[in-house]
């Protein structure tokens, strides 16, 4: 048998078992279709295994898995049968440009630290000459000294204490997200305060909290699960045929779809 036959009879399996399962289950495409919240042809496609047909590969393994779990096929043996031409044609995730990290903080810090030992000296020394004259004492500067330094410990003590401690603020959502594909992101809270926005690697996963109801808008939705306080939002009839979804979550974890101005433009 040539390399090329080879490859004909491994991607003529996905088609062959897709199709077998959903007759076993005695659905229609038309029936399968509803059941996901797709266009039939997208199910025609993938029977057919016309995968330019689904656009990105990253869409096409998304539109598989979901059809693959609908029929009760492991998807990870129809993803071992999945043309390597098509895997082929993924976004190189090592090119993502990534920020450089910021030298001055070093510097800002340090100079932040001498900012408030000079207050807390000036602050000792206004508070000794303060005192009244009969209750004065002899002050060296080594006293002084150690003296500063102990209360800048201390502030900067209570500084760390208050980054490190969690924020717990009343009404706040939090929303997970995990990517089992690469898929871009952005949540909005109901302040309009942009908690995320940008691309996901497969197999990551982002936990923002923001004042519900929250904006949220998904490429690769297929690929994508969702969570508002540890419950997880259901997608169907959310997702559009380009494998996006756009919706609003409240603060029940009810979502619903942005309407058209919103999902174009806002």
């Amino acid at each position: 048998m040539t390399t090329s036959e080879a490859g004909g009879e491994a991607r003529c399996g996905i088609g062959t078992r897709l199709r077998r399962g959903r007759e076993t289950r005695g659905l229609t495409v038309l029936q399968a279709a509803e059941k996901l919240h797709v266009d039939a042809r997208i199910l025609e496609s993938l029977e057919a295994e016309d995968f330019a047909a689904l656009g990105a590969p990253v869409y096409a393994r998304g539109h598989l898995r979901r059809y693959a779990d609908l029929v009760g096929e492991p998807y990870a043996e129809l993803q071992s049968l999945y043309p390597a031409t098509a895997q082929a044609g993924g976004p190189d995730l090592r090119r993502i440009p990534r920020g450089e990290p910021d030298r001055r903080s070093p510097r800002m810090v340090l100079l932040a630290l001498v900012v408030l030992l000079g207050f807390a000296i000036a602050g000792l020394l206004w508070w000794l000459l303060a005192l009244p004259a009969t209750k004065a004492q002899p002050v060296s500067a080594r006293s002084v000294r150690s003296a500063s330094a102990e209360q800048l410990m201390t502030a900067i003590d209570a500084q760390v204490a208050a980054r490190g401690a969690p924020a717990a603020i009343a009404g706040e959502a939090r929303l997970a997200l995990k990517f089992y594909g690469i898929s871009w992101a952005e949540v909005t809270d109901a302040s309009g305060r942009r908690l995320f926005e940008g691309l996901n690697a497969p197999d990551s996963a982002r936990t923002l909290s923001g004042t519900p109801p929250l904006r949220v808008v998904i490429g690769n939705a297929p690929g994508v699960r969702v969570q508002l306080n540890g419950t997880q939002v259901a997608l169907e009839g959310l997702l559009r045929r380009d494998g996006t979804a756009r919706f609003m979550i409240d603060g029940s974890g009810h979502a619903a779809p942005l309407p058209p101005l919103v999902a174009h433009g806002g």
